[in-house]
């Protein structure tokens, strides 16, 4: 963009490589001094505005087809002064927001998908990040920062991984122009995404989001907040003795385990962890780094006493790239630093540990050697403002509600579980909202549910996330809502699994039948739709069935409970009759309710239409 105009600014979001909605009409607006009289040319058309007492101007362009690129132009009609906005394509637009699953960027995805990085060449699929900002008082008229990148092996790393391969489908299937506008943070609550208006149906948020609005006060938390943890710190270093007398205090450990479980005890604090390896092959000239899965919480790792890496929190694998000529033929030594601020410390299990050298690699599982190097209590709790009610919705969506859009993606939720009883009211409250703030009428909102997570049930339990994923479900009686099913594409280990692409192409599925109207497509696996009782057997039928239901990983269902007018529930047999199934149990004769998939990881969740999509969990209560 030519900036040479001193009188006209835009919007951030409106800048060089933009996409704007196609077939709609297309708010473009800015700001200049009261009373300039302000010209936008686009696509041989000429469109005249005059900003108003707020220095506010807009105008409305003509709905057009899907193409590109052109330049639009904008003039002060008194100064003549004009600026150049370039490179602009017409395609569909689509927000995509949530918590860390639809930040989580095609970075941290560089060894799930090395091949559709280093091949990704597309100008018709381009990405605006919005910046993280939180804002208590007012909804903001501007971002910060961001620009639009279109995707190609270096830009790509920064974009969603969920909303590439979302919009790398739709741009196969329709080959138009897909721009993402990407509005996302990692452990935000539904919540902090919704306006001043729409959190007075909730109450408890409301009145949190109205007492952070007081700046005194929210200085003092962000301070008191500050001050703890750096205390929290100061006195852990200080008491760390590092591997002082290591000699003779060290202790064999299996890695990965959490020390607690290994009979360390149970504290939080500072852990040193060493282990020598044996390089039988001269590694200089070759690439090599030290993988170290998921640490809980904090780690500096060392390779032959230098700093190779850190990491700040849990939820980050560790891919620590070693310099060459670090390494050595024959002994070395790994060293960590391994910090535990709450709950128990350790390592994930069931994650890669390995040196990678070259095309060589050096198991790391097993046996090392630790000491402790201080004790602690747990850090105190942090305040996390930025995820409080109606931050992030004025600091990062606000700014772009007068942008057009095809529809919305979200994927959230896992912040939620705490308190899933009011998830559903939540979601609906959102949808609502955003339609309301964009003013486009029903623009489309396509979700994913929740996916497994956690240590695999095979037993009946209550759970918090299969209760959120309930709450999702329900949420499709809202219409223009759609939802991609990932039951089978989570990590127990891990709240942030790495298949994006099933996730994004199941997105895009959902978009094909319900946006674009290809009744052909067989988008949804199957879900629930009814369910009669038959004497001591209940019978389940579905929607959404495809070419017929199977079983997949067994002979029969799995994952299927019932329970009496008592509400216990309990395991039962299950057989496919058509496209529907019978649950039975000799421990009821009387059944009343019926669930799947309930449990945080259902271990047997099984059932599938032939098209290979899930059925969703459900309850019948």
């Amino acid at each position: 963009m030519d900036y040479i105009c001193s009188k006209i600014r835009l919007p951030r979001i409106i800048s060089d490589g933009m996409v704007l909605q196609r077939n709609t009409e297309v708010k473009v607006w800015g700001w200049a001094p009261a009373g300039e009289a302000v010209t936008v040319c686009f696509m041989s058309k000429v469109y005249h505005a005059c900003a108003d007492a707020n220095g506010e101007w807009f105008v409305i362009l003509e709905a057009a087809e899907a193409g590109g690129p052109y330049n639009m132009d904008i003039e002060s009609a008194q100064s003549g002064e004009k600026l150049t906005v370039r490179n602009i394509l017409l395609g569909d637009v689509w927000l995509c927001s949530g918590q860390s699953n639809m930040e989580m960027k095609m970075d941290s995805l560089k060894d799930t998908y090395p091949e559709e990085i280093s091949s990704c060449s597309n100008d018709s699929i381009r990405h605006f990040c919005i910046p993280v900002r939180y804002d208590f008082e007012n909804p903001q008229k501007d971002l910060e920062a961001g620009s639009w990148e279109s995707a190609n092996p270096e830009k790509i790393l920064d974009f969603t991984g969920v909303g590439y391969f979302f919009a790398l489908k739709l741009f196969e299937k329709y080959r138009i122009p897909i721009g993402l506008i990407n509005a996302s943070l990692g452990g935000s609550p539904a919540e902090a995404w919704l306006s001043e208006n729409a959190l007075k149906e909730f109450p408890e948020h409301y009145e949190a989001a109205k007492q952070l609005s007081n700046r005194a006060y929210l200085y003092k938390v962000l301070s008191e907040d500050q001050a703890s943890t750096e205390a929290w710190y100061a006195d852990l270093n200080k008491k760390d003795r590092g591997i002082e007398n290591s000699n003779t205090s060290w202790k064999t450990i299996k890695v990965p385990s959490y020390w607690e479980d290994e009979g360390l005890g149970n504290f939080n604090g500072v852990v040193w962890f060493r282990k020598e390896i044996n390089i039988p092959f001269n590694p200089a000239n070759k690439s090599a780094r030290l993988v170290l899965g998921n640490i809980v919480d904090e780690d500096i790792a060392y390779i032959n006493d230098v700093e190779i890496g850190t990491t700040p929190n849990q939820y980050i694998s560790r891919k620590y790239n070693i310099q060459d000529g670090l390494l050595k033929e024959g002994k070395n030594t790994i060293l960590l630093r391994v910090v535990n601020t709450s709950g128990k410390g350790g390592f994930y299990k069931e994650k890669p540990y390995q040196l990678e050298i070259g095309d060589s690699i050096i198991d790391l599982v097993g046996e090392w050697q630790c000491v402790i190097g201080a004790k602690s209590s747990p850090m105190p709790p942090q305040a996390f403002v930025q995820w409080r009610p109606l931050g992030l919705y004025n600091g990062m969506l606000a700014p772009v509600t007068n942008y057009a859009l095809k529809g919305f993606t979200w994927y959230q939720g896992e912040a939620n579980t705490k308190n899933p009883g009011e998830y559903e009211s939540l979601l609906k409250g959102l949808i609502s909202d955003w339609r309301q703030k964009w003013n486009m009428g029903e623009l489309p909102f396509l979700y994913v549910q929740l996916p497994n997570f956690m240590e695999a049930s095979e037993t009946p339990v209550e759970s918090d996330w299969a209760q959120v994923r309930e709450a999702q479900r329900r949420t499709l009686s809202v219409s223009g809502t759609a939802m991609a099913v990932a039951i089978d594409l989570g990590e127990w280990n891990d709240i942030h699994p790495v298949n994006k692409k099933d996730v994004g192409n199941r997105l895009a599925l959902a978009a094909i039948k319900t946006v674009y109207g290809d009744e052909t497509v067989v988008a949804f696996g199957p879900m629930y739709k009814s369910h009669r009782i038959e004497g001591s057997k209940i019978i389940i039928s579905f929607t959404d069935t495809g070419s017929g239901l199977v079983v997949k990983n067994g002979e029969h269902p799995g994952a299927f409970a019932i329970a009496g007018a008592d509400g216990v529930y309990v395991r039962v047999n299950a057989e496919l009759i058509g496209d529907d199934v019978a649950v039975w149990s000799e421990a009821i004769s009387h059944p009343v309710y019926v669930r799947y998939g309930w449990a945080d990881n259902p271990a047997d969740a099984n059932l599938y239409n032939r098209e290979g999509l899930p059925a969703s969990p459900f309850t019948t209560e």
